[in-house]
């Protein structure tokens, strides 16, 4: 076994790993279907509900394993998939590839041939194809037939293949070859939170009737890199084509109205023509990129694309799309290759550090840094099965509404999370000392350690409790943290172990105001006892530092553990009362 292959084995366990949790979440699946249910989740929709619906399931399926419609892109998907023991192994049969691309001519050709292949599938299967014949022959809709598989295909039969699908799609169709090296590389687009990825785009070179482009490449690297003008129309239509789809690599969503923004909107009012001198312009990562000329214009197409500086601007010049055509804009498109990339880490590093060094205009957070982040995917993704949304990037109101997906009244940002983390594991201090420092590296860990959306539902769900109660004086609102930390060093056990229970109970308090009213009272009640802690521990007079400054101090929760079992404290006994309450409260909650 060679390196290479090697490399691709030890990626089996992640791929299983997926469809076994498809398959976990809809056990009718046979192991085979949560592949290919995984495949369309990866690569065409985003909600895996859809990703199931589209399988046909059917015994007599004549090589259609599903279908799915894209009525917004105008495409109709035909789906075969194979997964084998081994990725990249054995070459998929040449029978199984070619009887696969006859299905082009079969759903697009004569009548009588269609017909006759409808009356020997499976009704569901029947039902299916009857719509995609009639969105291809009566809509113009495309056909884009994907044949995938975990291992591998010859380039005779691929070339054959190819070859097929184009006579007997007459131009309408086309086929898709999928190995198990694209496998993995979705795979990484997926868990990275690209998915389902944009599969191309076409972008015009140069600004009136130029073609110029510099063209740079590293052999050592295999890197390749293109920069160029093009215009502001050009750029803009990238996003109206692709969606917010080609910013999934972007640390950013769009920021809406800001001081740059607003700026860049005057220029291409008044002065599109400086456009490009006064912009940072667009950089782009693709899988593959490949210049042609059609009509005497030169074009970039580009495969798998992302544009991971300049979303502010392309989103910019897509709303002003009546005056971008007369600005120009630098971009730049690198070519990063994904097969060894991605198994040393390397292209995700590249990325990184390509999106910090140009993403100057607007500024960089430690918390954008870690905005794709793949714990911060998972958690998302936890969050999404439990109608949660999690904004892990940064973006407007209206643009998280948009991405979402899906309809939720619970809005949790990645920001308040790692604060309720912080505040209930590490001293209070540190979370005092600002957001951001949460993100960096010295704590970004434990406060992001699990993947299990349960373990931070908990923590945030108090502290969202003690923050509404905290409001008022700043005693109130500085004491918090370290209220935070006791409550959660007191029962966070019993929360752990109630943890959806908890959950259910902090989403619909109304249906609990006896416990939701026995939390608020030992919420309170602790809270007067870290104000009072804070009276008789900080001094006198002129000499007593606000409470500000003495709860910025490092070890005041250690400090006030002392004080609340100490003689002073006469909040102890009300507080257990409502808290035994509380508790058995939460254990009655169906969850």
């Amino acid at each position: 076994m060679n390196a290479a292959s090697a490399g691709l084995d030890g990626r089996l366990p992640d791929l299983r790993a997926e469809i076994n949790e498809v398959c976990d979440r809809f056990p009718n699946l046979t192991y085979q279907d949560g592949f290919c249910a995984w495949f369309v989740l990866a690569y065409l929709v985003d909600r895996v509900e859809e990703a199931t619906k589209s399988l046909t399931g059917a015994p007599n399926d004549k090589d259609i394993d599903a279908v799915w419609v894209d009525e917004n892109a105008r495409r109709a998907f035909v789906i075969q998939s194979k997964l084998r023991q081994k990725l990249m192994g054995a070459s998929e049969p040449r029978h199984d590839v070619i009887g696969f691309a006859g299905l082009a001519s079969i759903l697009l050709g004569e009548p009588s041939q269609f017909t006759s292949f409808v009356n020997e599938v499976d009704p569901l299967v029947a039902d299916r194809v009857r719509l995609v014949r009639d969105r291809c022959t009566k809509r113009g809709y495309a056909l884009d037939l994907y044949y995938v598989t975990t291992g591998k295909f010859s380039p005779g039969v691929a070339k054959e293949a190819e070859g097929a699908v184009r006579r007997g799609g007459g131009g309408q169709a086309q086929l898709t070859l999928v190995d198990g090296k694209r496998v993995v590389g979705l795979l990484d687009d997926y868990l990275d939170g690209v998915a389902p990825p944009v599969p191309s785009v076409d972008l015009p070179i140069g600004v009136g009737g130029g073609t110029g482009i510099v063209d740079h490449y590293d052999s050592k690297s295999d890197i390749e890199s293109w920069v160029f003008t093009a215009k502001g129309y050009d750029v803009g239509r990238l996003f109206a084509s692709a969606g917010p789809r080609i910013f999934a690599r972007n640390i950013r969503g769009f920021l809406g109205n800001t001081a740059i923004n607003t700026a860049m909107e005057a220029t291409l009012e008044n002065e599109p023509q400086h456009f490009l001198y006064f912009n940072n312009g667009v950089t782009i990562v693709c899988d593959e990129a490949l210049q042609e000329k059609s009509k005497g214009t030169s074009i970039l197409k580009i495969s798998n694309p992302q544009i991971i500086n300049g979303q502010q601007t392309t989103r910019m010049l897509a709303r002003e799309d009546r005056r971008s055509g007369r600005a120009s804009v630098l971009v730049r498109v690198i070519r990063i290759p994904r097969t060894a990339a991605s198994q040393n880490g390397t292209f995700d590093q590249l990325v990184s550090q390509i999106v910090e060094a140009t993403n100057w205009q607007n500024e960089i957070r430690a918390s954008d840094l870690m905005s794709n982040d793949r714990q911060q995917i998972v958690i998302e993704r936890g969050f999404r099965k439990l109608g949660y949304q999690y904004l892990r990037k940064r973006q407007t109101k209206r643009e998280a509404r948009r991405t979402a997906g899906h309809r939720t009244d619970i809005v949790v940002k990645k920001e308040e999370l790692a604060q309720a983390v912080a505040a209930c594991e590490l001293d209070p201090a540190v979370v005092r000392e600002g957001r951001e420092t949460l993100f960096a590296d010295r704590y970004y860990k434990q406060v992001f350690p699990s993947g299990d959306p349960h373990f931070y539902l908990a923590r945030y769900w108090l502290m969202r409790r003690v923050n509404q109660r905290a409001r008022g004086t700043l005693e109130r609102t500085y004491a918090r943290w370290v209220l935070l930390h006791f409550l959660w060093s007191d029962m966070g056990g019993e929360l752990k172990r109630l943890a959806r229970q908890f959950e259910v109970m902090m989403e619909h308090p109304r249906r609990f105001p006896d416990e939701v009213t026995e939390l608020e009272r030992m919420i309170e009640r602790a809270l007067l006892a870290v104000i009072k802690f804070y009276r008789a521990t900080s001094g006198t007079g002129v000499d007593r530092p606000d409470p500000n400054a003495f709860f910025h101090g490092q070890g005041r929760a250690d400090q006030f553990e002392k004080f609340w079992r100490g003689s002073l404290n006469p909040h102890r006994r009300t507080y257990q009362t409502a808290r035994d309450r509380f508790l058995e409260g939460v254990k009655a909650v169906s969850a």
